[in-house]
This record gives structure tokens, sequence and C-alpha cells, in this order.
């Protein structure tokens, strides 16, 4: 059964994957697959941060509380795990930091984001944040950085930590009130 799973995995990921030469979508997808890394996302929530006062202050501190989060259990996973990266040349630098795919990181932060966007509004920050989720998870695929599993897994393990970050809520606003001031 288990073999089954993998191979099904393997054959639909190759089927997903693109090819340098396909110069446009190659760059469209790189673009894409770098649209989900934790510190361009941890950036302008900085930003937001610091620039906004009320909602959009709280749901910044919120969000990073979360991608900390995420970032924790999602690499414990991973070291536990062990899952080797697809064979491939782009994204050198994660290859070489993080060489194991199993639950997609990016795509476990865009699950986040997305059950974080339909927790905290508004509709049309969780519209854009529905639709990106999925295609920056395949764009991690098509540039042979993931198998399809590793997202599908991701994506739901993000979800549920975007879950309880917004249940435990009011834990984060108490043990860091400063950050929502």
């Amino acid at each position: 059964m288990l073999q089954t799973i993998r191979d099904f995995d393997h054959h639909l990921t190759e089927k997903i994957r693109i090819r340098p030469e396909q110069k446009l979508l190659w760059y469209c997808m790189s673009f894409l697959a770098h649209s989900g890394d934790s510190w361009f996302w941890l950036a302008g929530l900085l930003i937001v941060w610091l620039v906004s006062k009320g909602e959009w202050h709280n749901r910044a501190a919120m969000i990073a509380i979360g991608i900390a989060v995420e970032i924790v259990i999602v690499f414990t996973m991973k070291f536990t795990i062990r899952r080797r990266r697809p064979e491939g040349e782009w994204g050198a630098f994660y290859r070489l930091t993080d060489p194991h795919s199993f639950p997609s990181g990016h795509a476990a932060r865009a699950g986040f984001l997305a059950a974080m966007a339909i927790g905290l509004g508004p509709i049309w920050f969780t519209i854009i944040l529905l639709i990106w989720a999925p295609i920056m998870s395949l764009a991690r695929v098509s540039m042979g950085v993931h198998f399809f599993v590793d997202i599908l897994a991701g994506l739901v393990i993000g979800a549920l930590i975007g879950w309880l970050v917004l249940v435990f809520a009011p834990f984060w606003m108490q043990i860091a009130p400063f950050l929502f001031l």
C-alpha cells in the first residue's frame, strides 16, 4: 500500500514538474515558489506591525507568532522524518540548509496563512490567500524541491497550526501583550 502511494506521488510529481527550457513558466513558478519564504513574510509583517495600529497591528503580531510556531513544528517533523527532496538543481539554498522535504514548510506556511486569514479577515485578504496558497505550494513541486504529498501534508499541517494559533489567541496576547499595543 505505501509503495503504491509512493509510486503515485513520484509519478504525479514528475507530471507537475517543469523544465528550465520553459523560460516564462520557469520564471513565474520560481517567483511563486519563493513567495512563501518565511523571511519575506516576516519582513512584511514587521513593516505592517511597525506602521499600523489597531486590527492590522494585531493581525501582524498574531501571524508572526504563528509563523514562528509553524517553523518550529515543521522543522521538528522534517528532521524526524528525513524524507529526501526530489533530485534537482533549483533551490540550492533549500537543498543545502534543509535537505528534507516532508512536510513542505512553504506549503505549511501557506496553509497557516490561509487559515489565519479565514479567522482574522478581512474578506479580500482571505480570498487572496486562499487563491495564493495552493498555487504557491504547487510551484514548489513544479520547481522540483518537493513531492506532491509533501505539499498536501504541509497545507493540512499549516491549516491546523493556524486554527490552534487562533484558538489560543488570548494566551498569546496574555504572554506577550507588548506585541498587541
